[in-house]
């Protein structure tokens, strides 16, 4: 094991990562405060949700279709908040910020705007939207693929101020898209951009002017997540080559770690878990876990462990008490499987075949799974193995994006569309 200290960061490294992945009821229950999905990740950024009561199996064509709708191309997750959906997507060439009516899929509003992606995006994997948006009080932020920040009226869909981070701000391109999402902290919405002394910028929720802008490092597809150092708030983030923690309210740089490959792939994002815990995984760089304590005004790191079998990609895992559960596995489209490994030891205690490359939420005390194949499943996941109670295809190819489950439907997406289901 090694301990170090907060280094000086480096400078900009150009990003060519690959994107994040990024990623609905006629009886559909209105959310409670618990169960609305604001965010990437949910609430606490940990992919849990509160929902009880599903059924322990479904009809072999699986759970009863409440309705769906097509849409447009594009990965971005489904926020749910008091009765609406909102997301992303692009038809006929332009960028669309949507809300729906979460009970029956109907447009309430939506905001469409020019938006072409990048000279030099990837068409492999389309030119959707990849980032999720963000819901905070009567605002509604949204990231486009090229880097188009909009804040919007929730309610209505008016547009209240927007930047552009790659034109306007010269912000580091993405060669598959914009793919990282918001953070709200206090009055601040604190986004990925990029370039010299603004890897962070904080913008203002009210009026888009900026609180503070900080650091150098290479722009990565990854979201940075709020957490709690021995009663200190940090902002974590997985930069192009390292992981980093910031101070939410100035940006100034509290620790740094080296985690890279050679594509500069970092993009899922680091779950944070007991023991002061920090546990990060990306292709070919494997997987690692950091141990973080506060000490004389200072944050220590030290490596508790690594391997190179566990590699998150593009999706998302979870920590479940002293276990992080997710789909291992290199490049798109290649062999995958699910695994757990102890979030203390790095031991791994399965690794299991029977699913394309998946995202994940825990609820009811189950993982409910999407393979990029469209295959949902409801599995039983501990140390000592994994059961599936129940899947079925019901999706098309390719759906990256990780379900959103409130009260018993779950939203999904693939590539064009959108559906909700009865899990109860």
């Amino acid at each position: 094991m090694r301990s170090i200290r907060a280094r000086r960061p480096r400078g900009l490294i150009r990003n060519l990562a690959s994107f994040t992945a990024v990623a609905l009821s006629l009886q559909v229950t209105v959310p409670t405060a618990t169960a609305q999905w604001t965010q990437w990740g949910g609430a606490n950024q940990d992919w849990k949700t509160d929902a009880k009561g599903l059924a322990a199996s479904w009809p072999e064509n699986g759970p009863k279709k409440l309705w769906s709708r097509s849409l447009g191309e594009g990965y971005s997750a489904i926020l749910a908040d008091a009765g609406r959906l909102y997301t992303m997507y692009r038809a006929d060439g332009k960028e669309g910020i949507i809300a729906l009516d979460a009970k029956t899929g109907e447009t309430v509003w939506e905001h469409k705007y020019e938006s072409a992606p990048h000279e030099t995006h990837v068409m492999q994997f389309g030119d959707g939207p990849r980032s999720t948006p963000l819901i905070s009080g009567d605002r509604l932020f949204a990231i486009g693929v090229a880097g188009r920040l909009h804040c919007l009226n929730k309610t209505d869909g008016k547009v209240l101020w927007s930047k552009d981070l790659w034109g306007e701000m010269k912000g580091t391109v993405l060669n598959h898209g914009y793919s990282s999402s918001p953070v709200a902290y206090k009055d601040t919405v604190i986004v990925l951009v990029g370039g010299e002394e603004q890897a962070f910028v904080a913008f203002k929720q009210s009026d888009g002017s900026i609180a503070w802008k900080k650091q150098n490092f290479g722009n990565s597809y990854s979201t940075p997540k709020l957490i709690n150092v021995d009663g200190e708030e940090q902002l974590v983030s997985f930069m192009a080559t390292e992981i980093v923690g910031l101070d939410p309210n100035n940006g100034d740089l509290k620790w740094e770690y080296k985690h890279e490959n050679q594509w500069k792939q970092n993009v899922c994002m680091p779950v944070w878990g007991p023991d002061n815990l920090l546990v990060f995984s990306s292709p070919e760089a494997g997987a690692r876990a950091l141990k973080l304590t506060r000490k004389d005004g200072k944050t220590e790191v030290t490596e508790a462990w690594s391997t190179p079998k566990i590699q998150f990609y593009h999706g998302n895992a979870i920590g479940v008490g002293e276990y992080v559960y997710g789909s291992t596995g290199g490049a798109t489209g290649g062999p995958a499987f699910l695994a757990a490994v102890n979030a203390k030891t790095g031991k791994i205690a399965w690794r299991e075949r029977g699913f394309a490359k998946a995202t994940l939420l825990y609820a009811d005390g189950r993982l409910l799974l999407l393979d990029e194949e469209g295959v949902l499943a409801l599995v039983n996941a501990s140390p000592e193995g994994l059961s599936v109670q129940s899947k079925a295809a019901v999706l098309e190819k390719v759906a990256w994006t990780v379900p959103t489950l409130v009260g018993k439907t779950v939203y999904l997406r693939d590539k064009k569309s959108i559906v909700a289901l009865d899990l109860g």
